[in-house]
Order: C-alpha cells, then structure tokens, then sequence
C-alpha cells in the first residue's frame, strides 16, 4: 500500500480513498491500490488515472484487462464487487469538473500531462 494509507483509514492529503481490488493482467496476481474517490450519485463512485502524468498506471490497465474481476474497499467494510466504466466526452467532461471543483491539485497535474486522465467510473457489481 502507498506511504500513509491504512486500511480503516479513509482520506489522504484531504481526499477520500478507497482500496481498488484487481487482478494483474500478465500474471493474475491479486492487487491492491489505494486510491482518491470522489462521489457520482448515491452508489457510484469515480476514480482518475493519473499515473504521475505521462502514462496510464498499472492499475489502470489491470482494471480494464480484468474489469469482472474488480472490487473496491472502503475504511471499516468488506470488499465490494465493481463495474467499472471509462466516461467518455460529455459524461467526461461533467464528471471531471466536479472531480477539479473538489481538488483543483488533480486538474493542476492533468494541465502539465500530454495525456487526458481516464476518468472511470466504479458502479456495485
């Protein structure tokens, strides 16, 4: 797990965060990414792959390749099967300025990347 998070813990640097369950896409081995989460309606939730800027994470690629087999966690509750949904165009759009309302920091490192952070959307399985 990143520096600072815990499971039961449920913000870093002032976001709240979940731990996104997947399975690596060349060996199959479990993962498990702690990563920001913002709000998307009552059960959704959605999630930005940054990746430090230039490309996609590993988590990233390992939730698309395996999407069935994706499940997220939140502080003090059992895992939760996923379907996750890349946004695209305007449900995009929508999505990620509500997410850079939130926390301007990510729409400061989307600003400086080449690449259009993928905005998936994490909805109970």
């Amino acid at each position: 797990m990143s520096r600072g998070i815990r499971r039961g813990r449920g913000t870093f640097m002032g976001m709240d965060v979940l731990i996104l369950h997947t399975v690596g896409r060349r060996h199959g081995q479990p993962r498990e990414t702690p990563l920001a989460w913002f709000a998307d309606g009552d059960d959704a939730r959605l999630i930005v792959a940054s990746g430090g800027g230039s490309q996609h994470p590993d988590w990233y690629v390992n939730l698309m390749a395996n999407s069935d087999r994706a499940s997220i966690e939140l502080p003090g509750r059992d895992a939760v099967p996923v379907i996750p949904h890349r946004l695209e165009d305007a449900d995009r759009e929508q999505a990620w300025q509500r997410i850079a309302a939130a926390q301007p920091r990510i729409a400061k490192y989307q600003a400086k990347s080449d690449r259009e952070y993928p905005v998936i959307r994490l909805t109970p399985r």
